[in-house]
Protein backbone atom coordinates (compact mmCIF):
# COMPACT_ATOMS: atom_id res chain seq x y z
CA UNK A 1 0.00 0.00 0.00
CA UNK A 2 1.38 3.36 -0.88
CA UNK A 3 2.28 5.86 1.60
CA UNK A 4 1.93 9.59 1.06
CA UNK A 5 2.77 12.65 3.06
CA UNK A 6 1.56 16.31 2.92
CA UNK A 7 4.12 18.94 4.03
CA UNK A 8 2.14 21.59 4.04
CA UNK A 9 4.84 24.40 5.01
CA UNK A 10 6.34 23.41 1.42
CA UNK A 11 3.51 22.94 -0.55
CA UNK A 12 4.19 19.50 -1.62
CA UNK A 13 3.44 15.90 -1.46
CA UNK A 14 5.51 12.78 -0.67
CA UNK A 15 4.78 9.63 -1.69
CA UNK A 16 6.02 6.29 -2.70
CA UNK A 17 3.13 5.81 -4.85
CA UNK A 18 5.26 4.32 -8.30
CA UNK A 19 1.68 5.09 -10.28
CA UNK A 20 2.54 8.36 -9.77
CA UNK A 21 5.92 8.38 -10.98
CA UNK A 22 6.83 10.45 -14.16
CA UNK A 23 9.10 8.48 -15.49
CA UNK A 24 10.25 10.06 -18.74
CA UNK A 25 10.80 13.27 -16.55
CA UNK A 26 13.18 11.02 -14.05
CA UNK A 27 15.10 9.66 -16.42
CA UNK A 28 15.87 12.62 -18.80
CA UNK A 29 17.01 14.17 -15.55
CA UNK A 30 18.74 11.17 -14.10
CA UNK A 31 20.59 10.53 -17.46
CA UNK A 32 21.19 14.21 -18.91
CA UNK A 33 21.48 16.13 -15.68
CA UNK A 34 23.61 14.04 -13.36
CA UNK A 35 27.74 13.44 -13.24
CA UNK A 36 26.19 9.56 -11.67
CA UNK A 37 23.62 8.15 -14.21
CA UNK A 38 24.90 10.78 -17.94
CA UNK A 39 23.96 7.99 -20.40
CA UNK A 40 22.26 5.63 -18.57
CA UNK A 41 20.30 2.98 -21.19
CA UNK A 42 16.83 3.21 -20.48
CA UNK A 43 15.97 -0.30 -20.12
CA UNK A 44 18.26 0.03 -17.40
CA UNK A 45 16.64 2.80 -15.85
CA UNK A 46 12.96 0.78 -16.11
CA UNK A 47 14.55 -2.32 -14.29
CA UNK A 48 16.42 0.19 -11.61
CA UNK A 49 12.68 1.83 -11.12
CA UNK A 50 10.54 -1.65 -11.20
CA UNK A 51 13.30 -3.50 -8.60
CA UNK A 52 13.32 0.12 -6.28
CA UNK A 53 11.19 1.60 -3.70
CA UNK A 54 10.93 5.32 -4.65
CA UNK A 55 10.18 8.11 -3.00
CA UNK A 56 9.21 11.62 -4.85
CA UNK A 57 7.64 14.69 -3.93
CA UNK A 58 5.54 16.67 -6.33
CA UNK A 59 4.24 20.30 -6.32
CA UNK A 60 0.57 20.36 -4.33
CA UNK A 61 -2.29 21.40 -6.40
CA UNK A 62 -4.74 23.57 -4.98
CA UNK A 63 -7.32 20.63 -5.01
CA UNK A 64 -4.97 18.61 -2.76
CA UNK A 65 -3.75 16.65 -6.09
CA UNK A 66 0.09 15.73 -6.74
CA UNK A 67 1.07 17.67 -9.38
CA UNK A 68 4.66 17.80 -11.17
CA UNK A 69 7.88 16.19 -10.25
CA UNK A 70 10.18 18.45 -7.66
CA UNK A 71 12.45 15.94 -6.30
CA UNK A 72 13.34 12.47 -6.47
CA UNK A 73 15.19 9.10 -4.50
CA UNK A 74 15.37 5.66 -5.19
CA UNK A 75 16.00 3.10 -2.33
CA UNK A 76 17.46 -0.08 -3.26
CA UNK A 77 15.89 -2.96 -0.12
CA UNK A 78 15.26 -5.93 1.75
CA UNK A 79 12.44 -3.56 3.68
CA UNK A 80 13.73 -5.58 6.31
CA UNK A 81 18.29 -4.64 7.45
CA UNK A 82 19.33 -2.84 4.75
CA UNK A 83 18.95 -0.43 1.99
CA UNK A 84 21.04 2.01 -0.36
CA UNK A 85 19.88 5.48 -1.28
CA UNK A 86 20.73 6.64 -4.67
CA UNK A 87 19.40 9.30 -7.40
CA UNK A 88 18.62 12.17 -4.74
CA UNK A 89 17.79 14.87 -6.87
CA UNK A 90 15.77 17.81 -6.27
CA UNK A 91 15.27 20.21 -9.68
CA UNK A 92 16.46 23.59 -9.58
CA UNK A 93 13.71 25.66 -9.15
CA UNK A 94 12.95 23.91 -6.11
CA UNK A 95 16.24 23.69 -4.50
CA UNK A 96 16.92 25.86 -1.32
CA UNK A 97 12.77 25.40 -0.29
CA UNK A 98 13.60 22.55 2.15
CA UNK A 99 12.49 19.74 -0.08
CA UNK A 100 15.37 17.60 0.08
CA UNK A 101 15.23 17.72 3.99
CA UNK A 102 11.56 16.72 3.69
CA UNK A 103 12.62 13.43 1.48
CA UNK A 104 14.98 12.34 3.64
CA UNK A 105 12.53 12.79 6.62
CA UNK A 106 10.07 11.01 4.53
CA UNK A 107 13.39 8.12 3.89
CA UNK A 108 13.48 7.57 7.92
CA UNK A 109 9.86 7.83 8.83
CA UNK A 110 8.62 5.47 5.89
CA UNK A 111 6.66 2.21 8.02
CA UNK A 112 9.05 -0.25 5.33
CA UNK A 113 12.07 0.72 6.75
CA UNK A 114 11.52 0.86 10.58
CA UNK A 115 13.79 -2.50 10.82
CA UNK A 116 16.99 -1.54 8.93
CA UNK A 117 20.41 -1.96 10.55
CA UNK A 118 21.76 -0.29 7.81
CA UNK A 119 21.40 2.69 5.12
CA UNK A 120 24.49 3.23 3.09
CA UNK A 121 24.83 6.03 -0.03
CA UNK A 122 27.50 7.43 -1.82
CA UNK A 123 27.69 11.32 -2.19
CA UNK A 124 30.41 13.83 -3.56
CA UNK A 125 29.37 17.25 -2.42
CA UNK A 126 25.95 16.73 -0.10
CA UNK A 127 27.14 15.06 2.66
CA UNK A 128 26.21 18.42 4.32
CA UNK A 129 22.14 17.40 3.58
CA UNK A 130 22.73 13.45 5.01
CA UNK A 131 24.81 14.27 7.96
CA UNK A 132 22.05 16.64 9.25
CA UNK A 133 19.86 13.51 9.23
CA UNK A 134 21.80 10.62 11.02
CA UNK A 135 24.43 9.72 7.91
CA UNK A 136 27.83 9.44 9.03
CA UNK A 137 31.33 8.13 7.77
CA UNK A 138 31.81 4.66 7.39
CA UNK A 139 34.80 4.16 10.28
CA UNK A 140 38.07 2.91 8.81
CA UNK A 141 38.24 -1.01 9.00
CA UNK A 142 34.71 -1.51 8.78
CA UNK A 143 35.17 -3.85 5.52
CA UNK A 144 33.09 -1.29 3.53
CA UNK A 145 34.24 -2.42 -0.20
CA UNK A 146 33.07 -2.16 -3.54
CA UNK A 147 33.47 -3.43 -7.50
CA UNK A 148 32.94 0.04 -9.07
CA UNK A 149 32.40 0.34 -12.63
CA UNK A 150 31.65 4.34 -13.43
CA UNK A 151 31.94 4.58 -16.77
CA UNK A 152 29.69 0.96 -17.85
CA UNK A 153 27.14 3.03 -19.79
CA UNK A 154 28.85 5.21 -21.41
CA UNK A 155 31.81 1.64 -22.65
CA UNK A 156 28.72 0.05 -23.38
CA UNK A 157 27.66 2.15 -26.00
CA UNK A 158 30.84 3.14 -27.56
Amino acid sequence: MAVTREVSATGIVLSDDSAWLPLDDIYNFLSQETYWARGLPRDVFDRSIANSMCLAAYRLNGDGSHGELVGFARVITDRATFAYLCDVFVLQAWRGKGISHALMDFLREHPDLQTLRRTVLVTTGADWLYRKHGFTDVPEGVGFMQLHRPNIYTAASA
